[in-house]
Parts: structure tokens; sequence; C-alpha cells
């Protein structure tokens, strides 16, 4: 069997289940398929000294079989905050004695980086050492941020140079990967997947009680309910979301997932006296995503730069309409009034468009229509042909 081993800092783990789940599914699917071996190697940074936080990273297995693959989670030395620049030789160091075992027992024919940056010039590193083929993936922020900053564009750069083929997950992405000065000519465009049978319209009608009943706050069936999606960081723009509400009489507004802006959005919606109307659901299990989203009237994501959002599309299959900014792929997923709106970033702008389409909602199998072309299988059969092209096969 051909055999891809990915590696990836982007991966769930018991201690951070929800973070990178959409590089899991991706792989998982085409570990299905039979055709190619799978195997992750997923770094974990650690300080000199493992406290809070990383405490529990520290104590995740070295080897597990997560989702029929086998995950390798070697440790690297991170120092948090400063250390970035010297982050990809520390990932390449600590992963290298692994894959050079891993290779020895099954040849690798492809080592894949899920993530530019530091995954990218890591991942080179490593190529180079056991002289196999390279693909690496950008997703967003690893170009859209890591691309602005010196050191790491020029590790990237170079980490472009030595693959054999660059993925992007969207049209917007690869383009801002050749304005940064990547091969164009390396590079095609892959699409995130979609758990079809998961994300889909919920049609029954206690949805908004089901809905208070398992988030535990009140949440009335004659009010409009906007859901956002994302790390409690700036970029993703939830303290726009929440200036919003005052233009858009009597919504709700959701916010699930955690992060550092957290204290600031909960003393905004203070300040602002929409605190009742402000709802912190922190992380949620993947299995009750559906469930928030088809109980929304709107999801609403006024991001600074994306790649490729997958709540986009999640919401989208679940039959709601999104109001977000025209950044990344954004245009390549909203591409009418059906699936939502695009909007400045900004308050006025956000309720604006919120605002357009409670006053015109469209059938919610029509916005589910809009995602029909996502599903990992088919992310799966793209990703096998990209790596079949990449070895000659």
């Amino acid at each position: 069997m051909k055999h891809v081993l990915s590696l990836s800092t982007l991966y769930p783990n018991t201690t951070n289940p929800r973070f990178g789940t959409f590089v899991a599914r991706s792989l998982e699917a085409l570990a299905r398929r039979g055709d190619w071996r799978v195997t992750v190697v997923n770094p974990i940074g650690l300080p000199p000294v493992a406290v809070g936080r990383y405490r529990a990273l520290a104590g995740l297995d070295e080897v597990a079989e997560e989702g029929g693959i086998t995950v390798h989670r070697p440790r690297f030395r991170l120092i948090p905050a400063v250390g970035a620049r010297r982050n990809a030789s520390a990932i390449a160091k600590a992963a290298l004695p692994v894959i050079r075992r891993i290779h020895a027992e099954s040849p690798i024919d492809v080592l894949d980086a899920q993530f530019f940056f530091p995954d990218g010039p890591a991942a080179a590193e490593i190529a180079d050492a056991i002289g196999t083929k390279l693909s690496i993936k950008a997703r967003g922020s690893d170009i859209t941020y890591w691309g602005g900053i010196d050191f790491a564009r020029a590790q990237m750069l170079e980490a472009a140079e030595r693959a054999d083929r660059l993925l992007a997950v969207s049209e917007s992405l690869a383009r801002q990967m050749e304005d940064i000065g990547m091969d164009r000519r390396k590079m095609r465009v892959h699409y995130t997947g979609l758990d079809r049978d998961r994300f889909r319209p919920l049609e029954h009608t206690q949805l908004r009680a089901q809905l208070t009943k398992e988030l535990s706050f009140t949440m009335p069936d004659n009010v409009p309910l906007l859901v956002c999606v994302g790390a409690l960081i700036k970029r993703k723009g939830q303290d726009i979301a929440i200036a919003a509400l005052k233009a858009i009489p009597g919504a709700r507004l959701v916010l699930v997932g955690k992060g550092e802006d957290e204290a600031h959005l909960r003393d905004l919606a203070r300040t602002m006296d929409l605190d009742k109307r402000v709802h912190f659901a922190g992380s949620l299990d993947h299995n009750r995503m559906p469930l928030v989203l088809s109980a929304a009237d709107v999801m609403v994501l006024p991001t600074a730069n994306e790649g490729l959002a997958n709540v986009w599309v999640e919401a989208l299959a679940c039959g709601t309409p999104v109001v977000t900014c025209d950044v990344g792929g954004a245009r390549e997923i909203i591409t009418n009034h059906t699936a939502g709106r695009l909007v400045e970033r900004n308050p006025e702008a956000v309720a604006a468009g919120v605002n357009e389409v409670l006053n015109n909602p469209p059938m919610r199998s029509a916005v589910a229509a809009m995602a029909e072309r996502f599903s990992w299988e088919t992310n799966a059969l793209e990703l096998a042909a990209h790596y079949d092209d990449l070895i000659g096969r």
C-alpha cells in the first residue's frame, strides 16, 4: 500500500479535542479509502516547565490509535511567545528519529505537512533527510499572518521551493501564496470536506427548547437567533458581532468557542447592556454543532482573515445563511443571497447584512443545497489524486 506520513501540529487530542478536527477528518477519510496508508506525526510543543495547560499536553501518550490512524506525538522544546523563529527546526529535530523508524518499517512515499508554518519548513528539512516527496498545505493564517513576518516568510518560501506540490484551501489563498513568492504552477486548490450525515437541517419544532436545555440559557422561539463559531480571539470579530446587536431588534447571540478574548467580550456585553442577549457556550462537542447551527437564523462571523472557514460550509449544510466578511475564500462559498451576505467589517454593516437576511429569509433547503459539493469523501478522493500525481501513479 502507498504510504503518506502527515506532519501536523494542527491535530486534535484528548486535551484539545476540537483543535484541528478538520485535519483529522480529512486524513481519516483518506485512510478509509484503502489505497493509501496514513500515519500522523503530531509534534507537541512543551516549555521547559510544563505548567498550566501544558501539563495535560505533557501527559499525552506518545503513540495512539485514533480514528483508524496511528498518531505519534514526539515532544519538542517550545518557548512561548518568543520562540517561533526556531520552532520548525525544533520540530524537525524531535520528529526525525520517529519518522526514520517509521520509514524503515514501511517506506514513506509522500511526506505531507498540513499547515505551512511551522510544519512546512520542518517537513522540508525531514524530506531532505529521508529523501522523499513533499507536499505542503496552506490553510489561512499560516499565510495571512505568518507570511507577513520576515523570518517566517523566508522559511516558508524555502520550504515551498523544496516542496514538490502545494495545496491551498481556496483560490483566494492560492493567489496570496503566489503574491508572497510561491510557485503557482505547484499549487492545487483542495477544498474542505463535510460530514453530510451530521451537518444537515434539523427540522423539528423543538430546536430552541433543546438548545435551552443543553446550553443552560433561555432561548425564546420568537426572537432572532445568531450564532458565531470560532476561537474567541480578536481577528474573529466577536466584538463586532456583539456591537451589531444594538441594531438587530431583540436578537440573541450565541458565541461558540473559547479564547484569550473572552473576558474582554464579557465586559463589552455588560458595558453595552447586552449581557442578557449574548450567551457564551464555550467549546462544544462536534455532535452538538448541527443543533446550534440548525436552530440559528444566521451564522455571523465578522472575521479579519480566513483561508476557508469550515463553519461557513457547516452552517450552509444546516440550512443557515452566513453573514461574514469578504476575506479569504468567502466569495467562493457565499456566492449569492441564498447563501448569505458579504459585508464590511464593522457593526453597522454586519447588522445591515443580518437584518437583510432576517427580513427575507431563504428556504433552508435552498441554503443547504449550497453545500452539496462538499463531503469528506470528495475531499479524500481529491487528496488521493494529488498524492498519486505527486508520485507518478
